[in-house]
C-alpha cells in the first residue's frame, strides 16, 4: 500500500477531477466507487481488470479481504479523507474508488455466438440517462439475461454513476455497444432470437408471450421509446 500525502501527487493522476473527467472519457479506463462496486470488480465474475485502489486510509483494515483479490500490478493508494476529497474534487464519503480497465470490444456476433439455445438479452436503444442505464444492467443481471447491447446512441454504461446504479453488474455482464439499432435487430433474428418490445399500446399481453427458446427484449427511453 502507497500513502498519498498531496492532491497532485502524479501517481493518482487518473482520480483527480473526477467529475470533470467522467464527461470526457478516460481512454478504455472507468471509475468505479463504493464497496459493493469494488466486491464486484475484484471477483472472478468481474469481466474488468482493475488498474489502482484510492482509498480511504481509516478503511484500508476493513476492506483486507478485497484489497487481497487486485493484481499485484494494481497499485493501492490510500490518503485521508480531505486529500481524497480534493483529489476527486468532491467530498468522497464512501471512501473508495477503483481505477479499472473496460474489457475487449465485442461484435454482436461474437457476443450472441457465446450464449445458449435458451438465452435471454436485452437490446436497448437510445438510453441516454445513467441512471436508467444502470437501472438496465441491474435488471438484466437479476433476471438471468446473458447480455446487453447497445446501439450507437445509448450512452456510456461505464459512466461512474451508471456503474453504481447497476450494483455492479456492468462489470460483469458481457456486451456489445456502438451498434446501428436496425442491424442489431435483424443480427439477432439472424442468430435465432424472438425479437420482443414493451410498448401500452400492444394487442398481446406479456404473459402470452411464448416462453423457451433465445429472447430479445428491446428497450427505448422513457420519451418516444419503448
Amino acid at each position: 500500500m502507497i500513502r498519498i500525502d498531496h492532491p497532485d501527487d502524479p501517481r493518482i493522476a487518473g482520480f483527480r477531477d473526477i467529475r470533470e473527467r467522467d464527461l470526457t472519457g478516460r481512454q478504455g479506463l472507468f471509475v468505479a466507487e463504493g464497496e459493493v462496486v469494488l466486491n464486484v470488480l475484484t471477483s472472478p465474475q468481474s469481466l474488468c481488470r482493475p488498474v489502482a485502489l484510492l482509498l480511504d486510509q481509516k478503511r484500508a483494515e476493513g476492506l483486507s479481504d478485497l484489497i487481497a483479490r487486485v493484481p499485484e500490478d494494481a497499485p493501492v493508494y490510500l490518503a485521508e479523507q480531505l486529500i481524497l476529497d480534493s483529489i476527486a474534487g468532491f467530498h468522497l464519503h464512501r471512501g473508495i474508488l477503483a481505477l479499472g480497465e473496460k474489457p475487449p470490444v465485442q461484435s454482436l456476433d461474437l457476443c450472441l455466438g457465446a450464449l445458449g439455445p435458451d438465452a435471454v438479452v436485452v437490446a436497448a436503444c437510445g438510453i441516454g440517462n445513467h441512471d436508467n442505464m444502470g437501472g438496465v444492467f441491474r435488471n438484466a443481471a437479476a433476471f438471468g439475461a446473458g447480455a446487453v447491447l447497445l446501439d450507437d446512441r445509448c450512452c456510456d454504461p461505464f459512466y461512474r454513476k451508471a456503474i453504481r446504479v447497476s450494483v455492479g453488474a456492468v462489470l460483469r455482464t458481457p456486451m456489445a455497444t456502438g451498434l446501428d439499432a436496425l442491424a442489431m435487430v435483424e443480427g439477432l433474428k439472424a442468430a435465432g432470437f424472438e425479437v420482443l418490445a414493451l410498448t401500452p399500446g400492444a394487442s398481446e399481453s406479456l404473459e402470452e408471450a411464448p416462453r423457451g427458446g433465445r429472447v430479445a427484449i428491446v428497450l427505448g427511453p422513457e420519451g418516444p421509446g419503448l
